[in-house]
């Protein structure tokens, strides 16, 4: 299916074949729909035009979308064409952010031919569960959405994102506020965490 879906979206327009290369990626991230739903995603291939992701939720060709790209940060463009598990969608940009987005997928294709290390520490996953709960030390718990995790931290939306630098425990994994985000906030562990225990551990109530 894999296989068959990236056949299917590996064909830019004209206009944009002559202009980009798309360039095979693996990259996780989340979009926001018209209707201001969101979702997380995972890139499959981009160019400094465009972009073909597997996505949950599916809107109409002429809808607008807002993603946030590990590695490329926020784009926003129009869906062209719908696939069977995801989207394409082009990139609306500037010269110089497609040019800015020209360097870094190159440096993206580099890294996986070259296997140079990640500018984050671990790469970062959606969980199975998203829901958890946030404890402060006073005593006081504010439930949140996961809306990424890593081994070494996560990005959570809530009612409230608490001042940085604030000592909290995402479930049972003691963490410290270490910024705010467009849509929440984010915290990094005090101990990174194993693969096999690190959702079971931040989903803990």
């Amino acid at each position: 299916m894999m296989a068959l879906v990236q056949r299917q979206i590996i064909r830019p327009s004209a206009q944009e074949r002559r202009r980009f290369q798309r360039v095979k990626v693996h990259l996780l991230g989340r979009y926001m729909l018209a209707d201001r739903r969101e979702f997380p995603c995972q890139v499959i291939n981009m160019s400094p035009g465009g972009l073909a992701m597997l996505a949950p939720g599916i809107g109409n060709v002429g809808e607008r979308v807002v993603a946030y790209l590990d590695h490329i940060g926020r784009v926003e463009g129009k869906i062209t064409r719908l696939l069977d598990n995801g989207f394409a969608m082009t990139v609306a940009a500037t010269p110089r952010k497609r040019d800015k987005l020209a360097a870094q997928l190159t440096w993206l294709a580099n890294r996986q031919i070259l296997n140079l290390p990640e500018d984050r520490r671990h790469d970062r996953i959606v969980p199975r569960n998203p829901m958890a709960l946030l404890k402060f030390d006073d005593g006081r718990a504010m439930p949140c959405r996961i809306i990424d995790l890593s081994l070494s931290g996560a990005a959570l939306a809530a009612e409230m994102r608490p001042p940085v630098g604030e000592q909290v425990a995402l479930g049972r994994v003691r963490s410290r506020v270490v910024r705010h985000l467009e849509e929440g906030f984010a915290i990094e562990f005090v101990h990174a965490q194993l693969p096999d225990t690190v959702e079971d551990n931040v989903s803990a109530r």
